[in-house]
């Protein structure tokens, strides 16, 4: 079992920053992928970034690739989402996700997720 408790949401100026933090417990974190997926209002949920294990590889949706970074630090258990110019329609629930094994973009393929993080983005 993997306990995921996010923490860094909050309300931001279109072109702000925010950075997002998601700490982890119980099984070995290291050999989980970690992923960040959005849920907008009125939307369904969607793919924002994942981390190998390792964090030697990372994935991006087109629609934050170039603003946003995922990192993680597996001495801390935890994952990270640096949000760089934000814009309003970056607005939603963020969720840290975890899956044993390798990357998938699939959130029917992530079985442990956090209670989520509310980003709002004002124009």
């Amino acid at each position: 079992q993997v306990q995921l408790v996010e923490a860094g949401g909050g309300l931001v100026q279109a072109g702000g920053s925010l950075r997002l933090s998601c700490a982890a417990s119980g099984r070995t974190f290291s050999s989980y992928t970690m992923a960040w997926f959005r849920q907008a209002p009125g939307k369904e949920r969607e793919f924002v970034a994942a981390s190998s294990w390792s964090g030697g590889r990372t994935y991006y949706a087109d629609s934050v690739k170039g603003r946003f970074t995922i990192s993680r630090d597996n001495a801390k258990n935890t994952v990270y989402l640096q949000m760089n110019s934000l814009k309003p329609e970056d607005t939603a629930d963020y969720y840290c996700t975890a899956r044993y094994g390798y990357y998938s973009g699939k959130e029917t393929e992530y079985r442990y997720w956090g209670q989520g993080t509310q980003v709002t983005v004002s124009s």
